[in-house]
């Protein structure tokens, strides 16, 4: 049986109701930040977030199967010379519609320009925060492994006493380690901070991510054969990813020009039977 990628074109918040309950493994998707995309989405005041989304947030809800996996890729922005509070504002919403807030992924941006504002730094991150419908989901962090790098060829050649017992932490807070664990292992987990350079190719579209972005997440939370929703398509990086990485997809977007396009990306690809090497960088592993 083939794999699918269906692009739908429409507001997500009619296309939504349309897919059916508990019918998606995985949501990963980049929503208009507040007053962002003005002139392709129409934008959305921060004051007006939270209740823009809900609906949104709700139908995912839905559609997303108990063991399934949201992914909101959201940043603050700056109004009036403050942060405003609308991204923790929708995380205690969301919680009260009964999503748990499972974790914080936080993506560095590894080629963030220099500039200068009055009274801040650019910002070179951007928030992955994850949502659950229960404790319990399909995870597979194997999947994600990285090379243990070159720490641990002087780390673990001399091991202290403490090194191969669990050594609790001494500030109570239940966290230990054991380091003798990863002798002779060659790939560890990797950390919550993802280091991936932005997408420059602008590819037609205003905000674009890059590839390895959804591909970590759906290496993550996904096997072949699961359904990957975007309800926010843009240029279909996410469809596309899922595509070569043997997941079923569905995008949707309201922009017809964008849906065409992907419509096109997707035509014009071919069956993947073995999928390159991801470039996720956990930002300390040196690579030979």
């Amino acid at each position: 049986m083939g794999i699918v990628a269906k692009p739908m074109l429409g507001d997500c918040r009619e296309v939504l109701k349309t897919l059916p309950d508990d019918s998606i493994d995985l949501v990963v998707t980049s929503p208009p930040y507040a007053d962002r995309r003005k002139h392709t989405y129409g934008g959305v005041a921060p004051d007006d977030y939270v209740a823009w989304f809900l609906p949104i947030s709700a139908e995912i809800k839905r559609v997303l199967k108990p063991t399934g996996t949201f992914i909101l890729n959201i940043k603050e922005r700056v109004v009036n010379g403050e942060r405003h509070t609308y991204v923790l504002e929708l995380i205690l919403a969301m919680r009260q519609q009964g999503w748990l807030w499972t974790e914080e992924f936080i993506w560095h941006k590894k080629n963030s320009y220099p500039g200068k504002w009055p009274n801040r730094f650019r910002d070179a991150w951007e928030r992955l925060l994850q949502f659950n419908k229960q404790r319990k989901f399909n995870m597979y962090q194997e999947a994600v492994m990285i090379p243990v790098g070159d720490w641990a060829q002087k780390r673990l050649r001399r091991l202290s006493p403490t090194d191969k017992v669990r050594d609790v932490s001494r500030v109570g807070s239940g966290f230990g380690k054991r380091v003798a664990n990863w002798v002779g292992r060659e790939r560890v987990y990797p950390t919550n901070v993802l280091h991936l350079a932005t997408e420059t190719r602008n590819r037609r579209h205003s905000a674009v991510f890059p590839e390895a972005l959804p591909e970590f997440f759906i290496k993550l939370f996904t096997r072949e054969g699961d359904w990957v929703l975007d309800p926010f398509m843009g240029s279909g990086t996410t469809l596309k990813v899922a595509y070569r990485l043997r997941r079923n997809s569905i995008g949707i977007d309201i922009m017809p020009e964008y849906y065409e396009m992907v419509q096109r990306a997707l035509a014009s690809m071919q069956p993947y039977l073995l999928e390159p090497e991801g470039v996720y960088d956990d930002g300390q592993t040196s690579r030979s």
